[in-house]
């Protein structure tokens, strides 16, 4: 069935929403604007709102006390607007779906409460994520919900991959290797599928997400074989204020010996270390690039590409090789010097980047006889939460998903 009618779709954090507007009645989802709401709990938070074209619609300082407040701002300025933009349906960014998750769901009473336990899993991102599911509940009751995850794209890794070297008591209460940004390499596989046909995505691919969270995963067939990060998004390579993998004995030293407190702990792990860490300047790679003058600096960005060129070549053993390596993020889309110094030296696993098309920002950026295709491009997460409402939407019918939402 047609959808009519529009899907806002959400990415709730602690002190702000990141949302888009699309128009559901085409095959396609079409954006028709995003923005975010900054600064939610602070004195003067922020509205921004873009058209597609980039044009400010608004740009506002003004209080922002809760996450209710900021929901019922956007929802009310999206109705107010244009009833055509009025929304439908409206899809969540979930970081964490647990064991159970392979695919987006409706917003039930039921999954709440099971997302509610898998707090634990992931505290620093999964409250603020059911905050928007809950204040978009509060404001507008009648609009069904989705719920994205972003471990969904990984729910078929081998067992072998899940695991963790830890007993295996401990895996009945689900720590295990989960993987995230699967809303991203979703998006980026079907982009290969779109682009270049199904056999494309077929191949041999690494897909390095790269920004201020950052990972990489090895994707055959167009599934998930492995991925850097595992049980948290703190695993894998270094990110904006994120450590990356790290010798747990540091992490039993810090707490028996300096007597560091979980709750210290957790604060310096998430939000202390990383690019910012390193750099004692900031967690911004493009800030890092502009200061490489300052030794730590220089350093810090070292460090990053080391560690990610180390976990790329290690991403090949799952896959037996490489065909395809895509850059995306914020960093891996938008900086030939961070492409370039991670390619550094793996000629001989057949890659060879092309400096002019590196610099130039084209898509693809390897030469023409490099033996593995290097590819740079943005990814879109809020057009794959849109597609996935969209698609619960027309295979269930509104009023379905509203009855039972």
């Amino acid at each position: 069935m047609a959808v009519d009618g529009a899907i806002l779709v959400i990415n709730s954090g602690s002190s702000s929403v990141k949302f888009a507007l699309f128009d559901a009645a085409p095959a396609e989802p079409q954006r028709t604007w995003s923005g975010s709401l900054e600064r939610i709990g602070f004195d003067e938070g922020r509205f921004l709102v873009r058209a597609a074209d980039g044009t400010a619609l608004v740009d506002e300082m003004r209080a922002i006390p809760d996450h209710d407040a900021a929901l019922d701002l956007l929802l009310n300025w999206a109705e107010d607007r244009d009833t055509q933009a009025t929304p439908v349906a409206v899809g969540h960014r979930l970081v964490h779906g647990g064991e159970g998750c392979d695919c987006s769901l409706v917003v039930t009473p039921a999954l709440e409460v099971r997302l509610k336990q898998l707090v634990p899993l992931a505290p620093l991102h999964l409250p603020h994520n059911l905050a928007g599911i809950t204040a978009v509940r509060r404001q507008r009751p009648d609009l069904p919900q989705v719920a994205c995850f972003d471990t969904a794209f990984h729910h078929g890794l081998s067992r072998v991959a899940r695991l963790t070297g830890l007993p295996r008591r401990f895996e009945q209460e689900g720590i295990r290797r989960y993987g995230f940004h699967g809303l991203s390499y979703e998006y980026v596989i079907g982009e290969v599928r779109r682009r270049d046909g199904d056999a494309a995505a077929e191949e041999r691919i690494i897909v390095a997400h790269l920004g201020n969270g950052a990972s990489m995963a090895a994707i055959r067939n167009g599934h998930s074989v492995e991925t850097t990060m595992g049980f948290s998004t703190l695993a894998g390579l270094p990110m904006g204020t994120r450590p990356g993998d790290l010798d747990p004995g540091v992490l039993l030293h810090l707490l028996i010996e300096k007597q560091m407190t979980p709750d210290a702990l957790q604060q310096v792990l998430y939000t202390e270390s990383g690019l910012l860490g390193l750099s004692g300047l900031s967690r911004n790679m493009a800030d890092l690039l502009a200061r490489r003058d300052v030794p730590e600096a220089a350093e810090a960005i070292d460090f990053f590409s080391h560690h990610a060129r180390r976990h790329l070549a290690g991403l090949t053993a799952a896959l037996g090789g490489l065909d395809r390596l895509i850059f995306t993020g914020g960093i891996g889309a938008n900086s030939p010097e961070i492409r370039a110094s991670i390619c550094e030296g793996l000629d001989y696993l057949g890659l060879t980047l092309d400096a002019e098309r590196n610099a130039g920002q084209q898509r693809v950026v390897s030469t023409d006889d490099s033996g593995v295709l290097i590819e740079a491009f943005k990814t879109d997460e809020e057009l794959a939460i849109a597609r996935h409402t969209q698609n619960i939407l027309r295979a269930s019918g509104k009023e379905n998903v509203r009855a039972h939402g």
